[in-house]
């Protein structure tokens, strides 16, 4: 496919993803902690689901906190995309992810923080508690700026860690299922207003040739 001569230009009728993961791992002290009670050290991440390099279409990554926290909004440009800290209460955490295109409007994701798991094995430190979810970012019409960095041949980096326990084959296979549900809704909404284009200018064409069949006869 040519290049537009505008870098800026969408690639109308181009649908584009990526798989991620994101959501938080921590692990129990098992007590609180003498200095300021915290119980938990855990850590937020925004992950790609296979091994590819994201800094290739990820320009920088936001991470908003409790705002009790110092330095609530933590911004991380380059791989790995996460933070971490200490507490002893689940909150929200709001992702933020911004593109290597800006014109590309940022993802938002909503992350509530978990911390507790009523789990034998998780109460007695033995085992972290898992808080992870699997979706697909959708780049719908990309700019050819980001048609350009999401089909280059992949940066690989070391293989992704996913945490056990969690079935990501049934995940990405439901995300593609509605994916391609949406992508032949699409298409047909596509088709249905290039045929309402079509009527309306068949309908113009002849409105015009009444008006000027009208001038004539005065």
């Amino acid at each position: 496919m040519a290049e537009p001569a505008d870098g800026n230009a969408r690639r109308k009728g181009v649908i584009l993803t990526k798989s991620i993961v994101y959501g938080n791992i921590a692990k129990y002290f098992g007590k609180k902690r003498d200095e300021d009670g915290h119980t938990h050290a855990w850590t937020c991440y925004f992950r790609p689901f296979k091994n590819e390099d994201m800094s290739t279409f990820v320009r920088k990554v936001q991470f908003k906190l409790h705002e009790s926290i110092p330095n609530p909004i933590r911004v991380i440009t380059r791989p790995p995309y996460e933070v971490g800290e200490t507490g002893w209460g689940e909150f929200e955490i709001i992702i933020k992810v911004f593109f290597v295109d800006p014109s590309e409007k940022p993802l938002t994701i909503y992350h509530l923080l978990k911390l507790f798991q009523n789990d034998p094995a998780v109460i007695s430190g033995k085992k972290n508690v898992v808080s992870e979810q699997y979706d697909e970012i959708v780049f719908t019409d990309p700019t050819s700026t980001m048609y350009r960095v999401l089909t280059s041949p992949k940066s690989m980096v070391p293989a992704v860690r996913h945490e056990p326990g969690i079935d990501y084959k049934d995940m990405e296979e439901k995300a593609l299922t509605v994916l391609n549900s949406a992508q032949k809704k699409i298409k047909l909404e596509i088709h249905d207003l290039s045929e309402q284009l079509k009527a309306s200018r068949e309908s113009t064409g002849k409105l015009k040739d009444q008006i000027e069949q009208a001038e004539d006869d005065t």
